[in-house]
């Protein structure tokens, strides 16, 4: 059996099955037992910064010439910035379950932005459930967006939402504490500012053990709303228009009609709910999103400061995917392209970081919660996928990745964005969109050179100039799948 065939894709349906079952069969015995191991040294505080949608490139820091974001560049510049970060999964809801997990979206059966039938299973420990066996008080604010059993964790502050989004103006959320799921309250303030006055609230509580906090934000989410004091930001500067961004008129040369085809446009009326009409808003309307969330971000930052705790406190910046800004006309994400894919990676802390690393390896989402556990001095249990950015960020790692696997279920869903996975190399990225059994679709492929093509424009799938590539990227794009679980794999 060639590599190709044994890609062939099953129903999401038993894709959510059959990872349960694996999963829940390996671990139900095993994870929790090892999780509670501690140091002895004094442990620091953790803050978690999860922002919705933010381009590797969306930062001053990297060089953005709009966009300001003085209080998230601080982090990057005062401990380490991974330059080349990824999401495994461009979608809320995976993307999230991936970082409270350290688990792909396969392994654990959260997929998409419904799955509710099949929930997170309860013998996968988020993060926080191990910090919280281990002494530390836990509390997340904001969009949660996990609808398959992240609520029902215990908490010891829960002030959450978890649908995809909520009214800006009149935001909904959950509130609990120590461990009670609560009521869904609506409020009268602008979603981000309430949920971080809840945090800096809690935040700032007596208490005589370590606290990790979680804040994540809604904003630039769609449809997005200024806030007040933002309504007039950036009126009157020019927004230049990607190269790619008519290449629909030409009729997406190089690119599979699995991509062509897909509704996340910038102006069309086949989106209703997310819709954007033109360029210039969806650009202005995002940037101006994270300027309210490093302002937000910014208050925790000074409140640490004001408190003392700003160095014994150890702060992970990251998101949970990238987002199309023109690029093809796109808007949102989902697809395994560049702009969608690659998030910002920042975690200070003085004590085990030192000022102004910069890394160029390969770090992913699936890190996130080994990071933190290997912070917090938590042992990290051996289900958990991804590795501790600490060894890499201290040069003490003898060897790190050299490609990874990405991941994409939800289809239709909201876009028609066919499910597809792929590999990526340093170099090479493979991405392979399948067909499902309950659809006629034809198999179609993308294969870019990233050196000499960073714009993702030169589609090489079977030009026999790299034919040894290709067969190499379907090589290990079997290898990864089964390295992450997945039964169907067998050649």
């Amino acid at each position: 059996m060639s590599s190709a065939d044994a890609l062939e894709s099953s129903s999401r349906r038993e894709f959510i099955q059959a990872g349960v079952a694996t999963v829940g069969a390996a671990l139900a015995s095993s994870i929790l037992p090892k999780a509670a191991a501690q140091t002895t040294e004094k442990r620091p505080n953790l803050v978690f910064f999860y922002t919705e949608a933010q381009r590797s490139d969306a930062l001053s820091l990297a060089g953005h010439p709009i966009l300001k974001t003085p209080n998230q560049d601080r982090i990057g510049r005062e401990g380490v910035q991974f330059k080349n970060a990824f999401c495994t999964n461009a979608l809320c809801a995976p993307a999230r379950a991936v970082a409270l997990t350290g688990m792909y979206s396969y392994a654990t059966g959260a997929l998409d932005n419904t799955t509710t039938d099949a929930p997170l299973p309860s013998d996968i420990p988020l993060f926080t459930d191990l910090l919280h066996q281990a002494g530390y008080e836990v509390g997340i604010f904001g969009k949660v967006h996990v609808k398959n059993g992240v609520r029902e964790r215990y908490w010891d502050h829960y002030f959450g939402f978890n649908a995809g989004n909520t009214d800006y103006d009149h935001p909904k959320f959950y509130e609990g504490r120590k461990g009670e799921m609560g009521q869904e309250i609506t409020y009268n303030e602008y979603a981000d500012d309430l949920a971080t006055d809840r945090a800096l609230a809690w935040l700032n509580e007596k208490r005589d053990k370590p606290f990790c906090l979680l804040l994540w934000p809604q904003a630039p989410h769609g449809p997005f709303f200024r806030p007040r004091r933002l309504l007039d930001l950036y009126n009157g500067v020019p927004i230049p228009k990607p190269v790619t961004f008519d290449d629909d008129l030409k009729g997406y040369p190089g690119k599979p009609r699995a991509f062509a085809n897909a509704k996340n446009k910038v102006g069309s009326t086949d989106m209703l709910y997310d819709s954007v009409r033109s360029l210039e808003e969806l650009v202005k309307n995002y940037y101006a999103g994270f300027v309210a969330v490093d302002e937000n971000i910014g208050r925790v930052l000074d409140s640490l400061e004001k408190s003392g705790k700003m160095d014994d406190t150890a702060i992970v910046h990251s998101s949970d995917h990238g987002y199309f800004l023109g690029e093809w006309r796109l808007f949102d994400k989902r697809l395994m392209h560049e702009p969608s894919s690659r998030i910002p990676m920042m975690v200070r802390y003085p004590a085990r970081i030192k000022a102004g690393t910069v890394k160029e390896e390969m770090v992913l989402n699936v890190d996130i919660a080994p990071t933190l556990l290997d912070l917090a001095g938590v042992r990290i249990p051996s289900h958990m996928q991804g590795h501790s950015l600490l060894p890499l960020a201290n040069g003490e790692a003898t060897s790190w990745r050299k490609d990874w696997l990405y991941e994409y279920y939800d289809y239709p869903g909201a876009e028609h964005v066919r499910p597809h996975r792929g590999v990526r190399t340093e170099r090479y990225k493979l991405i392979y969109y399948y067909p499902l059994d309950s659809y006629l679709e034809s198999k179609e492929y993308e294969l870019y050179d990233l050196q000499t093509d960073p714009g993702e424009r030169n589609n090489l799938y079977g030009d026999p100039a790299v034919a040894d590539v290709q067969a190499h990227l379907w090589k290990r794009m079997a290898e990864l799948r089964r390295e992450i679980g997945d039964p169907r794999v067998t050649s």
